[in-house]
């Protein structure tokens, strides 16, 4: 018995319907989004621990494979959320939280300079990423859903109004 044959025999490629998608089915995996947190945190971890830079690059490098293959079919979904201002306010608002906090503390003589400090900071900045990202994400899926359910409804009145 041929698994495969009977596979392409009983539903074969053309066969397949892509049009039942839901934008909830280009969901982003949360660990997608470890990436960018260990991105964001890139530079406490390197003041922490200084020869961690070929490990960085490697995630750097496995990022943009990992967004170029196994993620390339959520391209919508990215683009819509980087379409929408909450995501460019995000990513903005995470600069400025990275760069001003540093400022600030080294306004008032507090400078994170420990390796613990740093190791802190980008836990905390990494966490704050993620959590971020995937509440941008929720947020351009449900606007994808009203969008569609908004088209959908469209399309059902101009049958109706053609019958």
């Amino acid at each position: 018995m041929d698994i495969l044959k009977n596979k392409t025999e009983d539903a074969p490629a053309g066969a397949l319907d892509t049009g039942a998608l839901t934008p909830a089915d280009y969901r982003l995996p949360v660990w997608f989004f470890g990436f960018e947190g260990v991105l964001a945190a890139a530079f406490d971890i390197l003041k922490a621990f200084p020869s961690a830079w070929p490990v960085l690059l490697i995630l750097l490098a496995v990022n943009i494979t990992v967004s170029l293959t196994m993620m390339r079919g959520r391209i919508k979904l990215a683009k819509a959320m980087w379409r929408g201002k909450d995501t460019r306010k995000i990513a903005f608002a995470l600069i400025a939280l990275r760069v001003g906090s540093h400022f600030a503390l080294n306004a008032v003589g507090l400078a994170v300079t420990s390796t613990l400090g740093h190791v802190l900071f980008a836990v905390v900045m990494s966490a704050m990423t993620i959590g971020l990202l995937a509440y941008s994400q929720e947020t351009a899926i449900r606007a994808l859903g009203r969008s569609a359910a908004t088209v959908q409804r469209g399309e059902q009145g101009e049958l109706g109004r053609l019958a």
